[in-house]
């Protein structure tokens, strides 16, 4: 809780150091507001009413924890130094905390000055350099308590520690200390911690102790400053019981106090300041040639791999589960499929609905499907597709690092599921890559120097629960697999991706960068003696189509194999081509011959394709080959179709036609299935799209960083809200409002006082209820009255407005030097 002196108005301030937050407040220029509510957007839902709104959010705790997150480690140290230090603290003894007595690191007192100013834009520090003053709240979570150990590894005061001890045990520790007796315990503890805060007294003092109890100031020294002992302490423990360098705070329990704690560190707060951000050292250097090849490449890998994903589920795509997501099975079968981990799998499947390339279908059975933008992204250049899933990453709230974690209540996040956006993503992204971009074309450093450096920039609140470090780690991964980085080093298309404030023009010359570097697609194969065909580079769009039906892919590489199979024909033949059909492509798009063991494949898997007929009956066969069917009878194979020969050319089957058309594939036949009137069906997979699905909204930690519009209408409003809060108004005969409100004044002199300044065009101060029954203080400057309403110009909204008078509470005339 904050307290009036910290947040309060006092109608003004009267001049000298400011009071209040507020009082500072209004003593910034509007770019400073400014740039206060950018780094604390937080502060602006709803707008404030007026400066002291504003501070007294700014001092909220919720706030307040918000802002500290997002100090450097050094502005942090400086904040728990002054939550350690007198309240106020003076710039001099904050610097003597934060060097020592000693001052040995020039850097910390050069950085000192940075820090104070980086808390103050931040509204967590107040007053002058004489008169520092750390925002309550910020003192409340930093200072040590019993609950909370300060990373300074400093304990309580003497003040603090020895609350509720006995006056005589007090006179009995300053006695021992040899301090002169006094009549109460305040100017015992004064004595005492005088003392301890005297250097050359201490040191005297500490010049006495035994060996043994100088070690054990040595272990509370830097933190934890609490221990135990025992109900009869060892002669040297009881040595520091008696002199008040260990107070007890419990039963067997005790601590060092912070005085005796400063003494023994040489006035120091922290045992290491980081005054400087870690360097990014020791760098590996690469030829960025190298490095922009390697990256290209790995992109055009990312391209194929999102196509074969989505072709892959656009036939079969995977159930949505009923919480949301895709299940570990599908995961599997996935992974499978793109002959991948699970992890990439994961990674994929959300890029690509990050992009807005895949979502689900919305049916009863909820499946997961591409949507009709990837058939638009397919039709793109290769450089334009990889730059849409560049900067789909870059801005998506996804992390499918974390799938497969467990959430709060113990359930496994699932891939595509609801629970795995986190805020901080797109930001760590984007530091790590500018990190990357600070160093030389072709340089990359350790992850762990990058983690360093990121936990120096936003140090995390617990060890155990790092989320931006493991956010980083996961960026470096996958930029690696999207083809943004090579072998830790940015390479260039991805710089060119980063610059420039316009994200469409900084994309396009990307694209633009990358394009020279992809391999251009090829519109011919090398068909081989051993039913296979090596696609030099990637094939041309519809050739890759083709092939894919009437080949199975056999690897995939630089170059990719296909081989050719009584399956993959027969499939071929199934999608209605003919074997003259097969045979005038393949001719057509091979620069070798076509081997004659391919050409035999297919005319003998054509000339046995529909021989066999099957047909609705439950299901039916027919061939005009008395004898084929007659093996097909004999067969042990098709007892579990229990066939029968209706005539000689004709079985029925009780069996359906699908299960029908398998088993007798299964056996080696090649059959074709038929319709009602006789024609073969040609049996094409269809590709299944989404309804129209927009790309998934990220969702960001707390209310987005507000523009510099609403940044200017907000300091304008704030700042009209507080000229009608705190102007000086003329004396009057009305009475003051008791809980210095809104002003008061009878109907006839509210009539009477805004009809004059419309005369003298002068500005008055009115209080206001409106419809809803909110109250307000506003400053107008009236227009026109007329009709029991008052038109008026609103200072406080910066806009001419009309308010009924009967709504107005009172009104009075501002002082003459206020507008």
């Amino acid at each position: 809780m904050t307290t009036s002196r910290e947040t309060g108005s006092t109608g003004g301030s009267t001049g000298g150091a400011p009071r209040t937050l507020a009082e500072e407040l209004r003593t910034r220029p509007d770019e400073a507001l400014a740039a206060l509510l950018r780094a604390r957007p937080d502060l602006l839902n709803p707008v404030p009413g007026d400066l002291t709104q504003l501070a007294t959010r700014a001092s909220t705790r919720a706030s307040v924890v918000r802002a500290l997150d997002r100090l450097d480690r050094f502005a942090l140290q400086v904040a728990e130094a002054l939550a350690v230090a007198p309240d106020p603290c003076p710039y001099t003894t904050l610097s003597g905390l934060m060097t020592g007595d000693e001052a040995s690191d020039p850097r910390v007192a050069a950085e000192l000055p940075r820090a104070v100013a980086t808390l103050r834009d931040q509204a967590l520090v107040w007053g002058g350099e004489d008169r520092l003053r750390l925002v309550r709240t910020a003192r409340e979570l930093l200072a040590p308590s019993a609950a909370h150990l300060s990373p300074t590894g400093l304990g309580p005061t003497v003040t603090e520690a020895t609350a509720g001890m006995s006056p005589g045990r007090l006179q009995r520790i300053i006695e021992a200390a040899g301090l002169p007796a006094t009549h109460d315990p305040v100017s015992a503890v004064a004595a005492l911690t005088a003392l301890f805060e005297d250097r050359s007294r201490m040191a005297a003092l500490l010049a006495g102790a035994p060996a043994e109890a100088q070690a054990v100031l040595g272990k509370l020294l830097w933190g934890p400053p609490h221990g135990t002992v025992t109900a009869e302490p060892a002669s040297h423990l009881r040595w520091l019981l008696d002199r008040g360098l260990l107070l007890p705070t419990g039963p067997g329990s005790v601590v060092l106090p912070r005085e005796a704690a400063l003494h023994l560190r040489a006035g120091r707060a922290h045992r290491c300041p980081e005054p400087l951000a870690p360097d990014l050292a020791p760098v590996t250097e690469h030829p960025p040639a190298t490095v922009d090849a390697g990256a290209a490449g790995q992109a055009f890998t990312a391209l194929s791999v999102v196509e074969d994903l989505l072709t892959d589920w656009e036939t079969a795509g995977p159930l949505v589960l009923r919480a949301g997501g895709l299940s570990v099975r599908d995961l599997k079968r996935t992974a499978a499929v793109l002959d991948t981990t699970e992890g990439d799998a994961a990674f994929w499947a959300e890029l690509a609905y990050a992009a807005g390339l895949l979502a689900s279908d919305g049916d009863v059975d909820e499946r997961y499907a591409p949507t009709p933008e990837y058939d638009d992204w397919l039709a793109l250049p290769a450089e334009r597709r990889w730059t849409r899933l560049a900067t789909a990453w870059l801005a998506t709230t996804r992390t499918p690092a974390l799938a497969g974690e467990k959430d709060a209540k113990g359930r496994a996040l699932a891939v595509l599921g609801p629970d795995l956006d986190r805020g901080p993503a797109p930001e760590v992204r984007r530091r790590v890559l500018d990190l990357l971009a600070s160093l030389p074309p072709g340089a990359s450093v350790s992850a762990d120097t990058l983690l360093a450096r990121l936990a120096w920039e936003r140090p995390p609140r617990s060890a155990t629960d790092d989320l931006r470090s493991r956010l980083a780690l996961s960026a470096l991964a996958e930029a690696e697999t999207l083809g943004l980085t090579s072998r830790g080093a940015l390479a260039a298309h991805a710089r060119t991706l980063l610059a420039g404030p316009d994200p469409d023009t900084a994309a396009a010359r990307a694209g633009a960068e990358l394009a020279p570097l992809l391999p251009r697609p090829v519109d011919h194969v090398l068909l081989q003696a051993d039913l296979t065909a090596v696609a030099p580079g990637p094939l041309l769009r519809p050739l890759a189509q083709t092939l894919a039906v009437l080949a199975d892919v056999e690897s995939k590489g630089g170059a990719t194999v296909y081989r050719f199979t009584p399956g993959s024909v027969r499939r071929a033949l199934d999608a209605g081509r003919t074997a003259a059909d097969l045979h005038a492509f393949l001719a057509g798009h091979s620069l070798t011959p076509v081997p004659q063991p391919l050409a035999y494949l297919i005319d003998d898997v054509a000339r046995r394709h529909g021989r066999l007929r099957v047909g609705a009956a439950s299901s039916y066969l027919r061939c005009d080959d008395e004898a084929v069917l007659a093996e097909i009878l004999a067969d042990r194979r098709s007892a579990p179709l229990r066939l029968r020969r209706l005539a000689s050319t004709v079985l029925a089957a009780q069996a359906a036609p699908d299960t029908l058309l398998e088993t007798l594939r299964a056996m080696g036949y090649a059959p074709a299935a038929e319709s009602a009137e006789g024609d073969v069906v040609i049996t094409r997979a269809d590709a299944h799209r989404t309804p129209p699905r927009t790309a998934p909204a990220p969702v960001p930690e707390g209310p987005p960083v507000p523009g510099d519009t609403l940044l200017g209408a907000a300091v304008r409003a704030v700042r009209a809200g507080d000229l009608a809060a705190t102007a000086h108004r003329k004396p009057s005969g009305a009475p003051a409002p008791a809980d210095g409100g809104l002003p008061r004044t009878t109907s006839a002199d509210t009539l009477a006082t805004v009809q004059a300044a419309v005369l003298t065009g002068a500005a008055v101060w009115i209080g206001y209820v409106n419809a809803e029954g909110g109250a307000s203080q506003r400053v107008i400057a009236p227009i026109r009255v007329e009709g029991g309403f008052v038109t008026a110009y609103d200072h406080t909204a910066d806009e001419v407005r009309t308010y009924p008078l009967h709504r107005i509470t009172g009104v009075a005339e501002l002082a003459d030097d206020v507008v």
